[in-house]
């Protein structure tokens, strides 16, 4: 967002500090998701019980299969409409001005998205870097149990869009190249290559994007990579030519993560195409490239008209 000075990122010890201070929300937005067993095998769980057994004092679980994302939706977590995101901020009891640390149970993969939703409506939060391990690591308080006693927010948000996201049909003409721009696919490189079960339609990539993979910009403990090394990696994949780069992933979530590596390390013009294969592979005139290379490898229909 124009203006922002403050990294995306906190630390478990920055986040200790803050909270002796007071004026801190702190979200764990945790679903867990198993991998595929079989090629459509989507089995996204909530984090709740994770929450209940171990969370950050003073926590509450935000479940996004159910708040931040849109309930009459055909396809799982998309983002929620203006109505729903500011009804979804009043229950969670979340006041504006206050200060929002976002993390999870795992990778930091759901913080992110949680995090986009609210980069997207102008709302600062911060993500917690390593997530809940990263916290259990450095010694620092742990609470269990159902103590969420937080009420309805005092005061009304107002929110606003900022266009972070694209839709299919954008996607399709950056694809096609009618649009400048760069797709990337946040996904593991066995999924970009369509090596590994998908718990999509189809496997594979979208014609023209190239790979690069949320989980590779993170350390062995799930900590974001330092920036110099994420932008290293980055510059591997990334042309310099203009035009937005446009992240996807299976269903919007690990790509927030990637958007969020990119966004720390000065790219300006980052997007993240909501529906993800979810959408796009489902839809069987949509074509997906198996292999590694970004657009020549085994298409396997026609590319499409729009």
């Amino acid at each position: 967002m124009a203006g922002e000075t403050a990294s995306p990122l906190v630390s478990a010890v920055e986040l200790d500090a803050m909270l002796r201070e007071g004026g801190v929300a702190v979200l764990d937005a945790t679903v867990h998701f198993p991998p595929a067993r079989f090629d459509g095998d989507y089995r996204p769980e909530s984090g709740y019980g994770g929450w209940v057994s171990s969370h950050i004092p003073g926590s509450r679980h935000v479940d996004l299969l159910d708040v931040f994302s849109e309930r009459e939706a055909a396809l799982h977590f998309t983002r929620p409409s203006t109505e729903q995101l500011v009804s979804d901020l009043q229950s969670s009891g979340i006041e504006p001005g206050a200060t929002i640390v976002i993390y999870d149970q795992g990778s930091t993969t759901w913080a992110s998205r949680l995090w986009w939703v609210f980069r997207n409506a102008g709302i600062e939060a911060r993500v917690l870097d390593g997530g809940l391990a990263e916290w259990t690591r450095r010694g620092f308080a742990l609470a269990s149990g159902d103590d969420e006693t937080h009420t309805s927010a005092s005061t009304r948000w107002s929110v606003t869009d900022l266009g972070l996201w694209v839709d299919l049909p954008r996607v399709a003409s950056l694809s096609s190249g009618r649009e400048a721009g760069t797709l990337v696919c946040a996904l593991a490189p066995e999924q970009y290559e369509g090596t590994e079960k998908t718990r999509y339609s189809r496997r594979g990539h979208i014609p023209s994007s190239v790979n690069l993979s949320a989980k590779s910009l993170l350390d062995s403990d799930s900590r974001m990579l330092p920036v110099e090394k994420v932008l290293s990696k980055s510059a591997d994949v990334l042309p310099t030519a203009t035009g937005p780069v446009v992240i996807y992933c299976g269903g919007g979530v690990s790509a927030c993560l990637t958007a969020l590596a990119l966004i720390r390390s000065g790219h300006a013009d980052v997007k993240v195409y909501d529906g993800s294969l979810e959408e796009w592979t489902a839809d069987p005139v949509l074509p997906m490239v198996v292999g590694s290379e970004p657009g020549g490898a085994n298409p396997d229909v026609r590319c499409p008209r729009s």
